[in-house]
């Protein structure tokens, strides 16, 4: 098995378009209406959306791929690009996805230290990101890393509101 890290350039919009609106239906379809999923796909990962987040010098999209096929994403950002005001000492990481097929092995926690390279190398001291209180698998794997809850935040899956998690990892 293969595996390979690459940054995501604007010439790659489809490719990250369609591995971001796989891995998110995977994840939450069975807990949320078709409606409120549908809404926020088309909000979230369109096109013009997406070519916008990646030309922002304060975010970087990476693609994990096993035997050159894309098998999940990470995006994370700095400064005025996070999606909470956290202040310069921060990284977020905002997205982190695996297919499905994918999950279970260690694809993860290769996209999360790759997150931790990138905060340690702009000298940031911690790492955040939101997650869904009702995401079980995923609060596992931030608590595993280290993150620990330190507040809310809502978040619109159309328009039914919900709970993300705020957690922090500290680095140093």
């Amino acid at each position: 098995m293969t595996t390979m890290i690459k940054k995501c350039t604007q010439e790659e919009l489809p490719k990250l378009q369609n591995i971001s609106v796989t891995t998110f239906t995977e994840t939450f379809q069975e807990q949320n209406s078709p409606e409120h999923l549908q809404a926020y796909l088309e909000k979230a990962y369109n096109l013009k959306q997406l070519g916008q987040e990646v030309a922002n010098p304060s975010s970087q999209f990476f693609f994990v791929s096993v035997n050159e096929e894309v098998a999940g994403y990470l995006k994370v950002n700095t400064d005025d690009a996070q999606t909470e005001a956290m202040g310069s000492d921060f990284l977020e990481v905002e997205r982190i996805y695996i297919k499905k097929a994918f999950q279970k092995h260690g694809l993860g926690k290769l996209l999360m230290d790759k997150a931790v390279e990138i905060a340690m190398e702009q000298q940031k001291k911690n790492i955040w990101l939101g997650v869904w209180e009702d995401n079980e698998n995923a609060l596992a794997f931030y608590q595993k890393k280290g993150f620990v809850q330190t507040g809310s935040h809502s978040f619109f899956m159309g328009d039914d509101e919900q709970v993300d998690l705020i957690m922090v990892r500290t680095l140093y």
